[in-house]
């Protein structure tokens, strides 16, 4: 089980851009049901990643003006990422490490995806799930010798 799994069946990566301004980036976290989204500059490239914990974080510390400040100065700027092929695996302990919730998968510059908590855990359970019944089947074929 490959991060790649995960991204193939993603819908387009919803992403923001560093001049954004934090309730544009609200908005998006809202309407699109997501938690955390990476930050792209003109060219397209990851430079740093921005959630709700950014928008928490920013009223927890009472900046002044909040409504008026943009992404790129709230946003995490040491992103964190995978490829991939990474597995399911060690994207969860990447995410464990690091204390995140959402790796952006990038290869060559480019970003393909992201990769989120709940993502990895689905694929864990449909993988378990298909196991158990790879083995009730085993077990059916053997009582019916």
């Amino acid at each position: 089980m490959h991060v790649e799994d995960i991204v193939r069946a993603q819908p387009d990566t919803i992403t923001c851009r560093p001049e954004d301004t934090i309730q544009t980036a609200a908005i998006l976290l809202h309407t699109k049901l997501i938690g955390a989204m990476p930050v792209v500059d003109a060219a397209g490239k990851v430079v740093g990643m921005f959630g709700e914990r950014d928008i928490v974080r920013a009223f927890a510390s009472r900046k002044p003006d909040i409504a008026d400040m943009l992404v790129g100065d709230l946003m995490s700027k040491n992103v964190i990422s995978c490829t991939t092929g990474t597995t399911v695996i060690e994207a969860m302990d990447i995410m464990k490490r690091n204390r995140i919730r959402h790796v952006p998968v990038i290869e060559n510059d480019e970003l393909l995806g992201i990769v989120s908590i709940r993502d990895t855990l689905e694929e864990l359970r449909q993988h378990a799930e298909l196991e158990a019944s790879v083995m009730r089947d085993i077990s059916i074929a053997a009582r019916a010798r």
